[in-house]
Protein backbone atom coordinates (compact mmCIF):
# COMPACT_ATOMS: atom_id res chain seq x y z
CA UNK A 1 0.00 0.00 0.00
CA UNK A 2 1.22 3.48 -0.70
CA UNK A 3 1.57 6.24 1.96
CA UNK A 4 -0.40 9.31 1.39
CA UNK A 5 0.94 12.38 2.76
CA UNK A 6 -0.81 15.51 3.19
CA UNK A 7 1.97 18.68 2.99
CA UNK A 8 1.16 22.55 4.63
CA UNK A 9 2.03 25.09 5.44
CA UNK A 10 -0.52 26.55 8.39
CA UNK A 11 -0.74 28.86 10.67
CA UNK A 12 -0.71 28.60 14.55
CA UNK A 13 -4.66 28.53 14.15
CA UNK A 14 -4.87 25.99 11.47
CA UNK A 15 -5.66 28.40 8.29
CA UNK A 16 -4.05 26.81 4.98
CA UNK A 17 -5.62 29.72 2.70
CA UNK A 18 -3.23 31.46 -0.11
CA UNK A 19 -0.04 31.15 1.79
CA UNK A 20 1.87 32.08 -1.81
CA UNK A 21 -0.01 35.20 -2.45
CA UNK A 22 -3.15 33.43 -4.30
CA UNK A 23 -5.77 36.32 -5.06
CA UNK A 24 -8.92 36.87 -2.72
CA UNK A 25 -7.83 36.20 0.64
CA UNK A 26 -6.92 39.34 2.79
CA UNK A 27 -3.74 37.48 4.12
CA UNK A 28 -2.64 36.64 0.41
CA UNK A 29 1.24 35.54 0.80
CA UNK A 30 1.54 35.31 4.78
CA UNK A 31 3.99 32.52 4.65
CA UNK A 32 6.83 34.97 3.31
CA UNK A 33 5.34 38.56 3.80
CA UNK A 34 4.44 37.93 7.71
CA UNK A 35 7.89 35.73 8.54
CA UNK A 36 11.31 35.67 7.87
CA UNK A 37 12.63 33.51 5.59
CA UNK A 38 14.87 30.41 6.96
CA UNK A 39 15.82 28.43 4.24
CA UNK A 40 16.96 25.45 6.61
CA UNK A 41 12.77 25.29 7.25
CA UNK A 42 12.65 24.48 4.04
CA UNK A 43 14.65 21.63 3.60
CA UNK A 44 11.39 19.22 3.82
CA UNK A 45 9.73 20.67 0.69
CA UNK A 46 13.11 19.84 -1.36
CA UNK A 47 13.22 16.09 0.41
CA UNK A 48 9.28 15.70 -0.89
CA UNK A 49 10.25 16.11 -4.25
CA UNK A 50 13.27 13.37 -3.85
CA UNK A 51 10.74 10.81 -1.75
CA UNK A 52 7.64 11.21 -3.33
CA UNK A 53 6.11 8.98 -6.91
CA UNK A 54 2.89 10.75 -7.44
CA UNK A 55 1.22 14.12 -6.63
CA UNK A 56 -2.69 14.07 -5.85
CA UNK A 57 -4.64 17.23 -6.10
CA UNK A 58 -7.82 19.01 -5.82
CA UNK A 59 -9.30 21.03 -9.09
CA UNK A 60 -9.00 24.46 -7.26
CA UNK A 61 -5.14 23.34 -6.38
CA UNK A 62 -4.32 21.94 -10.09
CA UNK A 63 -5.49 24.88 -11.63
CA UNK A 64 -3.63 27.25 -9.18
CA UNK A 65 -0.56 25.16 -9.59
CA UNK A 66 -0.37 23.50 -13.01
CA UNK A 67 0.25 26.97 -15.25
CA UNK A 68 2.66 27.94 -12.89
CA UNK A 69 5.04 25.05 -11.16
CA UNK A 70 5.71 23.40 -14.44
CA UNK A 71 8.08 25.80 -15.72
CA UNK A 72 9.60 26.37 -12.13
CA UNK A 73 12.92 25.16 -11.25
CA UNK A 74 12.22 24.94 -7.69
CA UNK A 75 9.52 22.15 -8.43
CA UNK A 76 11.64 19.99 -11.41
CA UNK A 77 11.17 17.12 -10.24
CA UNK A 78 7.54 17.20 -9.67
CA UNK A 79 7.20 18.13 -13.47
CA UNK A 80 7.82 13.86 -14.72
CA UNK A 81 6.23 12.72 -11.87
CA UNK A 82 2.34 11.54 -12.38
CA UNK A 83 -0.78 13.76 -11.33
CA UNK A 84 -3.63 12.94 -10.08
CA UNK A 85 -6.18 15.58 -9.45
CA UNK A 86 -9.63 14.48 -7.87
CA UNK A 87 -12.28 16.41 -9.18
CA UNK A 88 -15.79 15.38 -10.46
CA UNK A 89 -15.94 18.38 -12.88
CA UNK A 90 -12.16 18.74 -14.52
CA UNK A 91 -12.69 17.35 -18.15
CA UNK A 92 -9.41 15.86 -20.05
CA UNK A 93 -9.29 19.14 -22.35
CA UNK A 94 -8.64 21.43 -19.23
CA UNK A 95 -5.58 19.54 -18.69
CA UNK A 96 -2.22 21.66 -19.06
CA UNK A 97 -0.10 19.61 -22.01
CA UNK A 98 3.43 20.97 -20.27
CA UNK A 99 3.28 18.84 -17.06
CA UNK A 100 3.74 15.13 -17.24
CA UNK A 101 1.02 12.43 -16.99
CA UNK A 102 -2.18 13.38 -15.23
CA UNK A 103 -5.09 11.81 -14.89
CA UNK A 104 -8.31 12.44 -13.16
CA UNK A 105 -9.75 10.35 -9.85
CA UNK A 106 -13.54 11.04 -9.61
CA UNK A 107 -14.18 9.65 -6.38
CA UNK A 108 -12.38 8.96 -3.13
CA UNK A 109 -13.35 5.29 -3.45
CA UNK A 110 -10.71 5.78 -6.70
CA UNK A 111 -8.20 7.34 -4.59
CA UNK A 112 -8.55 4.52 -2.30
CA UNK A 113 -7.63 2.12 -5.17
CA UNK A 114 -4.68 3.92 -5.89
CA UNK A 115 -3.40 4.01 -2.62
CA UNK A 116 -3.59 0.48 -3.11
CA UNK A 117 -1.14 0.16 -6.52
CA UNK A 118 2.43 -0.36 -6.51
CA UNK A 119 4.65 2.40 -5.60
CA UNK A 120 6.18 5.14 -3.53
CA UNK A 121 4.60 8.11 -1.44
CA UNK A 122 1.93 9.99 -2.89
CA UNK A 123 2.10 13.83 -1.90
CA UNK A 124 -0.96 15.87 -1.20
CA UNK A 125 0.09 19.66 -2.02
CA UNK A 126 -2.61 22.28 -1.04
CA UNK A 127 -6.33 21.53 -1.58
CA UNK A 128 -8.09 21.84 1.49
CA UNK A 129 -11.06 20.57 0.78
CA UNK A 130 -9.59 17.46 -0.73
CA UNK A 131 -7.56 17.31 2.69
CA UNK A 132 -10.94 17.33 4.42
CA UNK A 133 -12.31 14.30 2.99
CA UNK A 134 -9.43 12.46 2.69
CA UNK A 135 -8.94 12.95 6.51
CA UNK A 136 -12.37 12.21 6.94
CA UNK A 137 -12.09 9.26 4.97
CA UNK A 138 -9.30 7.98 6.85
CA UNK A 139 -7.14 7.89 3.29
CA UNK A 140 -4.14 10.28 5.45
CA UNK A 141 -1.21 8.47 6.58
CA UNK A 142 1.06 10.88 7.43
CA UNK A 143 1.48 14.89 7.83
CA UNK A 144 4.11 17.06 6.67
CA UNK A 145 3.29 20.25 8.42
CA UNK A 146 5.28 24.11 8.58
CA UNK A 147 3.83 25.64 11.29
CA UNK A 148 3.92 29.39 11.27
CA UNK A 149 3.58 31.40 14.06
CA UNK A 150 0.63 33.36 12.77
CA UNK A 151 -2.95 33.59 13.85
CA UNK A 152 -4.74 34.61 10.66
CA UNK A 153 -8.06 33.99 12.00
CA UNK A 154 -10.73 33.45 9.04
CA UNK A 155 -9.10 31.28 5.97
CA UNK A 156 -9.53 27.67 4.79
CA UNK A 157 -8.35 25.10 6.94
CA UNK A 158 -6.49 21.73 6.81
CA UNK A 159 -8.91 19.83 9.00
CA UNK A 160 -12.59 19.60 8.73
CA UNK A 161 -15.03 20.39 11.14
CA UNK A 162 -16.84 17.12 11.01
CA UNK A 163 -17.93 15.70 14.32
CA UNK A 164 -16.17 12.08 14.66
CA UNK A 165 -14.10 9.96 16.45
CA UNK A 166 -10.70 11.27 18.21
CA UNK A 167 -7.82 10.39 15.74
CA UNK A 168 -4.52 9.63 17.21
CA UNK A 169 -1.32 10.94 15.67
CA UNK A 170 2.37 9.77 16.52
CA UNK A 171 4.92 12.86 16.03
CA UNK A 172 8.06 11.39 14.22
CA UNK A 173 10.02 14.50 13.34
CA UNK A 174 9.96 17.85 14.74
CA UNK A 175 12.55 20.93 14.81
CA UNK A 176 11.64 25.00 15.40
CA UNK A 177 13.68 27.79 13.69
CA UNK A 178 14.73 30.58 14.58
CA UNK A 179 11.67 32.75 13.32
CA UNK A 180 9.40 30.56 14.85
CA UNK A 181 8.46 28.45 12.26
CA UNK A 182 7.93 24.30 13.12
CA UNK A 183 8.38 21.52 11.21
CA UNK A 184 6.59 18.97 12.58
CA UNK A 185 5.44 15.42 11.10
CA UNK A 186 3.03 13.11 12.31
CA UNK A 187 2.19 9.82 11.70
CA UNK A 188 -1.87 8.28 11.78
CA UNK A 189 -2.14 6.12 14.18
CA UNK A 190 -4.44 3.08 13.32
Amino acid sequence: MRTLISTAFISLDGVVEAPGGEPGYRNSGWTFKEVEFVPEAFDIKEREQRESTAILMGRVSYEAFSPVWPDMAEFAQYKTMPKYVVSTTLTEDELVSNWGETAILRSLDEVAALKETDGGPIIVHGSASLNHSLSDAGLIDRYHLLVYPLLLGAGKRLFSTADKDAQKLKLVEHEVYSNGLQKQVFDVVR
